[in-house]
């Protein structure tokens, strides 16, 4: 992790007619870093993410992406960036191989670059005997596993990871961690959402929102002093106790 930041807002805030949905966050994120951003169920970080990966536009306050301006840099935004959800990572009805050639074409690299990092991709992850086969046969651990290695086929700046491991099972999920932490240590800033408060102690920093506010934000043996707690879970049912709206 760099002293280089990589993401900075500044009293973000979006609203909706006279619902607040993120009030005024202010935050840094540094290349390299592993960031938890948790909260509960309208907590609001879904909205606050999805004005940082420039799809929505927030109400007021600034932020910067990868050093472009979310307001009038969207599209270099959306280039600097990978992304992966839960709900949403690939084409079931596309052959692993076809899902990465779409996705490269996506993110702008070249045909020769499509082909080598193709390559790259299906030999790390040892697919060469299904790379032609749908992704739909795939269980999914390797689903999660293939949509983060396609969201990360540009070399982004920073990899936005929506509940990424969501309904797979502990050892797969070790997995996936493992692959997070080798984007990290090679400079790529992973931004992370997750329910899973094991997951939360695997983070350099984690920010906790409640009611569309960051009430805590710093590392998890910090936060675990702090809130005089034991375990990350502790500290979010501390924070989260005070919630006054969910879903």
């Amino acid at each position: 992790m760099s002293s280089e930041i990589v993401i900075k807002t500044n009293k973000l805030t979006k609203k909706f007619g006279d619902f607040i949905a993120v009030n005024e966050i202010t935050f840094e994120v540094f290349k390299g870093e592993i960031f938890g951003f948790l909260g509960a169920n309208g907590a609001g970080k879904t909205t606050a993410m999805k004005m940082l990966i420039g799809i929505s536009k927030p109400s007021s306050g600034s932020a910067e992406i990868a050093g472009f301006d979310i307001y009038k840099e969207t599209e270099q935004i959306k280039k600097s960036i990978g992304y992966m959800s839960q709900k949403f990572s690939l084409y079931e009805d596309l052959t692993i191989r076809e899902n990465i050639q779409l996705f490269g074409g996506i993110y702008g690299l070249s045909n020769k670059q499509i082909q080598k990092k193709s390559n790259e991709l299906i030999n790390k992850l040892n697919l060469q005997n299904k790379a032609d086969k749908l992704v739909a046969s795939l269980p999914l651990g390797w689903k999660q596993k293939l949509a983060f290695s396609i969201a990360i086929l540009h070399d982004p700046k920073i990899v936005f990871l929506d509940e990424p491991t969501g309904g797979v099972d502990p050892i797969t999920r070790r997995q996936f961690w493992d692959m997070i932490y080798e984007a990290a240590h090679n400079g790529i800033t992973v931004f992370a959402t997750t329910h899973y408060m094991d997951e939360a102690e695997y983070c350099n920093r984690v920010s906790i929102m409640v009611d569309g506010v960051i009430t805590a934000l710093d590392s998890p043996n910090n936060l675990k002093k702090q809130y005089n707690a034991n375990s990350m879970d502790e500290v979010f049912l501390t924070l989260a106790r005070g919630a006054k709206r969910g879903e």
